[in-house]
Formats: C-alpha cells, sequence, structure tokens
C-alpha cells in the first residue's frame, strides 16, 4: 500500500466487530422470532452457534422448548429429517413425570 490512511479511513477492528455482532443480534431476533410458535426443538449443528441460539431461546423464555443439542456436520434435508424422526421415535418421560407415566411424588407425599 503507497501513502498514509487517517484512521477514520481504515475502520477498526473494534468498529468491524461491533458491526458483526449487530448483524448477528438482528439475525438471532429473526430466528427466535421465527421459532416463537414451535412446541418442541432440536438444534443441530458444528461450531457455537448452537449454544448461542439456545441462549437466546433462554433469555426469550422459549429454552423449555429444546430437547436437544447436538453437534453435527454439515447434513442434508433427508439427513436432518432422519434425525429428527428418530429422536421423536424413541421413548422419553415427559418432563415431571417418572417411566410409566406416573406423576413424581415430591416432598415425600
Amino acid at each position: 500500500m503507497k501513502g498514509r490512511y487517517a484512521s477514520d479511513q481504515v475502520p477498526a477492528d473494534d468498529s468491524r466487530q461491533n458491526a458483526l455482532t449487530g448483524e448477528l443480534n438482528i439475525y438471532y431476533d429473526a430466528v427466535v422470532a421465527a421459532l416463537r410458535n414451535a412446541a418442541s426443538l432440536i438444534i443441530l449443528g458444528p461450531g457455537e452457534a448452537k449454544g448461542e441460539l439456545k441462549k437466546r431461546l433462554v433469555k426469550n423464555k422459549l429454552g423449555g422448548r429444546v430437547c436437544a443439542v447436538e453437534a453435527a456436520d454439515k447434513m442434508t434435508d433427508r439427513q436432518i429429517a432422519a434425525k429428527v424422526r428418530e429422536y421423536f421415535s424413541t421413548p422419553r418421560p415427559r418432563k415431571g413425570m417418572q417411566h410409566g407415566g406416573r406423576p413424581r411424588r415430591r416432598n415425600g407425599a
């Protein structure tokens, strides 16, 4: 590069990071809004985005709908559908229930 560059001509790393953070906030807000009516959620994917999405769902009082968070590499639509079918076809006790469908006793009652 030739010439001198004033600090206002080249954005600082902080301003680029702030811009990216703002874009991610808008993106996560849109995703959370789209998932608001979902009864159950399985979060699949690589990297840290899974955890960030779950934190955002918890913050928006939707964390109880998250059934599972699993690491997964790139998946096709068919692989995703198979994973969801497999997850929901396996019998699992409901929250507050023991195996066999009986409510848990609280405080020894």
